[in-house]
Order: C-alpha cells, then structure tokens, then sequence
C-alpha cells in the first residue's frame, strides 16, 4: 500500500469513527446513495421504517455507553414484516456498520435455509460490500462451509459468520464473546429458527456491548421469535412493518393477494401486514377469540357458582396454577401462579389451598371467594393432594386428563373435553385477564380428530417438541369446567356450608353455557 493510499485509509478510518453510534449517519456516508453511474444512482437512502431502525439503534447504542471494559445489557430488536421491505439490506448495513466501527467485534448471521442464507441473506451483503466506503477492508467468502466476512488486520477475532439455522449447528452459535468489543448476531426469517439456537446464542450476550437482531414474515403463532412479541416483549424492542407502507414492494402484487385472500385473511396479515396469524392450522382456541375475551368488561351474577381450578406442577420447568371463574368471569379474582420447585412437599400446596378457602382471609368478601367446587388435577402428585384437602372436609373432585370423557361420543379424554367448554365459554361471553401468558397457554395448543371422530388435543409432550411451554394456566382454567356446578349454600354469618350438594358427582345438570351469553 502507497503513503498516499494509507493516508487515505487513516482518514477513512477515522470518519467511520464518528459512527459508533449512528448507524443511520454511517449508512448515509458508507454508501453512494445518488451517485451516477451505480447501483443507488436512483436511491436517496433508505426507507422511512429501516431508516427508523437504524436511528432506535443508534439511540440504544448511547444508553448503554459501553466504555470498553465494563458489560452492558443486550440491545434485543425484532421485526416482524410483510414480504419484500429491504430486511436483507437493512441486515447488511447493520454488518458493515459492526464491523467498520468495532474493532474486534464478532458475528452470527442465520437463516432458515442454506439457500435462504446463501443467495439472499448472505448474497446481499455482497452486493453492499462492493458498494461500501470500507468494503477493500474485509475478505469476504461465500461457499458452502466457508461463509464469513474477516477484517483482513485480525481475521481470526475480527469477523461474522453465517450458518444455516439447524439445530444440529446449535455449537457453532456457543462460545461467541468479545469482552471488549461487539458480539452480536442477526437472525433472518426468525420464525423458522428453531429454539435452541436462540437458546445457545444467548449465552453470546454475557459481555462486552452485545446486540441481538431478529428479521422475519411472522409465519408461526408460536416459537422465540414470536415470543419476543409476546411473553418476552419487555425484554425486545420490537416493530411490525406494513409492507403497504414502504418503498420497495410489488404493491400490485400485494393488491392480488388482498384480492384473493381477503384483507383480514392469515395470508395477507403474514405477507403483506406484519402480524402473526390468528390461528396455526391445527390450532385450537383462535387468537382472536382469545384476544376479545381478554377485552371484554368482567361480568357475573350472584347466583353464578365460583368454582376453583388448581393444576398441579410435574416437575421441572411445570408450574402450579390456582384459579377462579365465576360465571363468565375468570378475570376479576386473582389467580396464584407457584414454582413447581417449591412446593415439591405436596403438603405445601394443601396449606395455600386451605388458606384461600378460610373466610377470614377474605374478611367481607368471604361469601363471594368461598369456592363451590374444587377441581384439581390428580395425575402423579395430585392425587395425594387431592385426598387430603378431601379428608380435611372440603368439595373437591380429582381430575385426570388423560382419563375417559363423560361424553365419550365426542371426546377422547376429559382433557379433550374440558378445554372444549372452554373454548365455547371464551366464544360466548368469557372473560380472562390480559395477560401474555395465559394467551400463549390458550393460543399454542393444536388438536386433530381420532379413527373414531373424536377431539383429541395436542399432548405436553407433542407442545415441547415445538418449543412451547406446558399450558398450566390454560389447564388450571380448563379445570373450572370439569362438571356442571351449582352454588352452595352456606350459612351467613360463617360462610361454612349449609348444604354440601355435591358428593362426587355435580348435583344439578346446570350448566353457564345454556344462558344466552350474547
């Protein structure tokens, strides 16, 4: 390299300096936007939405004002888009920026596929590369089993690779660190990134000034991508783009698909709106049934019988849930959420149960709290728990899903059977707290019919295969429709039982389900 060369690298060098955390002001000065004679002789910069992204994170970049030695918390971002608005682009911009102005620095990019990977998300940074200030910088490989990008002073620490998204690459994820620099990752198509790649990537997020970027068509009502928009949303700064709204998309494309499809179908909300589908096509319970009983005025009547639904934790990551429903409200009463780790002595949730159920807990709303039934789940360790809150004389009847339905015509299981009334009270008048947790519980679970036409639900084990959680909330809610239940009646100034009514079985055939719930 000539004096006059390296004086002019010095200099480029020292300008790219200036964009630590200005993603936007880098992309702007990286790149020829309006220059004649290239690819961007028509391009003032970028879309209104990448130029938005690049901003928020130049923004969170100067909130966390790494100093080099210290570890700073993760920037999280996730988008979630219609097809077509530049996310490849918009990936290798962020690269480029990472890799000029942080030295050191170490990358992950994914994709689904090896052709997604290969041609598009990998494929464009080429393209960006060749048209970048910086680009005589870096040595840049893209071949199967060498696709990286490595600063030519230090290609061994100073570098991003690209590795397809299967589980069985989950090692090539571990072990990315830069204590005194950036490590960070990108993932594309994000909703076909299997789990345990998030899983192994977070632990790349430990130190130094970490980034995470998730990119995808919000294809799955279910998996991590769709849980930094849901469960984890306090933990992601997220987006959903209208592909309608930017520059670069086929609009008449887009206005064939609505044509075709329906504004308000699955199709168009994934590839043209950004929004995750309403409903899997084996899933249960609708988003969108669920999203309105979330928003729905609590609402029950005196005579509505409160009825309590406990499931039980089997261990690990299960927790035990305690509910309430009165009538069409299962909102209004707090529900009692306990690590299944600590209440291994079964004894342990026998006491909470006998404790809720004491009226001097509620002081002058005993009458209202004191449950007329209550369901728990007896497989493994409920049943210990279920003869005992028996022995100590209080209404309580033991559940087993897997166990034979009461309607054996229709159903495969009392679990089948249970989530199924749910179902119709949550499209009939139901009302549940708005809470992520309990959406993902009651949105996540598939169903099919059996060889003998009947409901069969998704099992535990199926739901894990797919990355999801067990339903416990959803259970201990589905619970409170084990059988038709009628208020007790209870002796007022005690609030203890006057009439038991119930011996086993349900003393009356009523049923909430048989008002008109509107």
């Amino acid at each position: 390299m000539t004096n006059a060369l390296r004086d002019i690298d010095i200099e480029i060098a020292e300008d790219a300096s200036h964009f630590y955390a200005d993603p936007l002001g880098f992309v702007m000065w990286a790149f020829p936007w309006g220059e004649s004679g290239t690819e961007l002789q028509n391009y003032d910069g970028p879309d209104e939405w990448q130029r938005q992204d690049l901003i928020d994170t130049g923004k969170f970049v100067e909130a966390r004002n790494f100093n080099g030695i210290d570890p700073v918390l993760p920037i999280q971002m996730a988008t979630a888009s219609g097809h077509g608005i530049g996310k490849s682009a918009l990936t290798s911009w962020k690269i480029l920026w990472l890799m000029s102005t942080r030295p050191r620095c170490r990358g992950t990019v994914t994709a689904n596929t090896s052709d997604q990977l290969k041609t598009k998300t990998w494929g464009e940074l080429a393209k960006w590369l060749s048209l970048c200030i910086t680009g005589h910088w870096f040595v840049y490989h893209n071949s199967k089993g060498n696709m990286n990008l490595r600063h030519l002073s230090n290609p061994e620490k100073w570098r991003t690779d690209a590795y397809t998204c299967k589980e069985e690459n989950s090692e090539a994820f571990a072990g990315q660190h830069a204590a005194d620099s950036t490590s960070f990752y990108i993932f594309d198509e994000a909703s076909n990134v299997p789990g345990k790649i998030f899983e192994v990537a977070e632990g790349g997020l430990t130190d130094g000034e970490p980034m995470f970027f998730c990119y995808g068509n919000p294809t799955r009502n279910f998996g991590r991508f769709f849980e930094c928009f849901h469960r984890l949303k306090h933990r992601w700064h997220t987006q959903q783009i209208d592909a309608q709204t930017c520059k670069f998309p086929n609009k008449e494309l887009h206005k064939r698909w609505i044509h075709d499809w329906g504004a308000d179908s699955d199709y168009v909300r994934v590839r043209v709106l950004g929004r995750f589908p309403r409903a899997g096509d084996m899933q249960f319970i609708p988003s969108d049934v669920v999203a309105e009983a979330s928003k729905r005025e609590p609402e029950y009547i005196d005579d509505d019988p409160m009825v309590m639904g406990i499931d039980v934790a089997r261990g690990g990551e299960d927790r035990n849930v305690i509910c309430y429903r009165k009538g069409r409200d299962a909102r209004t009463f707090k529900t009692f959420i306990i690590p299944g780790e600590k209440t291994r002595d079964s004894m342990r949730l026998v006491s909470l149960v006998v404790d809720l159920v004491n009226p001097d807990r509620w002081g002058n709303k005993a009458e209202l709290m004191m449950p007329d039934a209550i369901f728990v789940d007896e497989t493994g360790l409920g049943g210990p728990i279920v003869d005992r809150l028996r022995q100590l004389g209080l209404n309580v009847f033991g559940v087993n899903f897997g166990s034979k339905a009461i309607d054996t015509q229709h159903y495969a299981n009392r679990s089948a059977e249970m989530w199924f009334r749910m179902r119709e009270w949550l499209m009939h008048g139901g009302c549940i707290k708005d809470h992520a947790e309990l959406e993902m519980d009651l949105t996540a679970r598939g169903f099919k019919h059996n060889a003998r036409d009947q409901l069969m639900l998704e099992t535990k084990d199926e739901m894990k295969k797919r990355e999801l959680a067990s339903p416990d909330w959803g259970d201990a809610l589905a619970l409170t429709f084990a059988l038709h239940v009628t208020k007790l009646e209870r002796d007022q100034r005690t609030g203890e039982v006057a009439s038991r009514g119930l011996t086993g079985r349900a003393a009356t055939e009523y049923d909430p389900l048989e008002r008109n719930l509107g």
